[in-house]
């Protein structure tokens, strides 16, 4: 099987988790988690213009080798990581449960009545119209860091911290909240674990193991 091919994800559709039986539903308004969440998300614009502010700006958009290249200890390309980027690209198929759920529970985003609070984002039409509740993002960020830390298990420490760090841009952000976040790192994790399942995609990372063993021998040559 060639690696990464067809892109289609590792799982069949009725092999994908459902989240909406995994994941705790989103918190009831006016629960005293609900009301965390308005209270963070209210106290957290304060950090617009901050250093932290600007790293969650900037995790909105990008490639992940982008993202990771320091917790990975390498600046990878896809010409350079074709196998993991074929991994990488075909395990985000997985991930269209997390539309799914999100169209289920439908809540709205953090800033929905609060339209002068700042974001780090635009408040398009588009983002408004994508449901909270889980966060996609922090699935995605959460995904891709537990699929590094196995290619690059003496990085995965820094790996599984800028997982998490990239999930909380989102509320920092203003984009999520911080549930719907939290819902979100889940989420990346139980579609990991899913994949396991997957014969080609434990070949991948075997075949991305040694690639990335590869690219960081040459970039921190002893």
């Amino acid at each position: 099987m060639t690696a990464g091919a067809p892109a289609k994800g590792y799982l069949d559709p009725a092999q994908r988790p459902d989240l909406t039986k995994v994941l705790a539903p989103p918190p009831k308004p006016g629960s005293p988690r609900a009301v965390a969440d308005a209270a963070i998300f209210d106290a957290s614009r304060a950090l617009k213009d901050t250093p932290r502010w600007a790293l969650a700006t900037s995790d909105v958009t990008g490639h992940f080798y982008d993202h990771y290249a320091a917790a990975l200890g390498v600046r990878l390309t896809p010409q350079e990581a074709p196998i993991l980027t074929a991994l990488l690209e075909r395990s985000g198929a997985d991930r269209s449960v997390v539309g799914a759920a999100k169209t289920f529970w439908g809540t709205d985003r953090p800033y929905v009545g609060k339209e002068s609070a700042p974001t780090c984002e635009a408040k398009t039409a588009h983002l408004t119209g994508n449901p909270d509740y889980p966060s996609g993002h922090s699935a995605h960020g959460e995904h891709v860091a537990m699929i590094l830390a196995e290619v690059a298990p003496s990085r995965a420490d820094a790996l599984y911290a800028r997982g998490r760090e990239y999930a909380e841009s989102r509320w920092i952000c203003g984009s999520h909240t911080v549930s719907a976040t939290e819902a979100g790192l889940q989420a990346g994790a139980v579609i990991y674990a899913a994949e396991h399942r997957s014969p080609a995609f434990r070949l991948d990372l075997e075949m991305a193991r040694a690639e990335v063993a590869a690219a960081l021998s040459r970039a921190n040559p002893k």
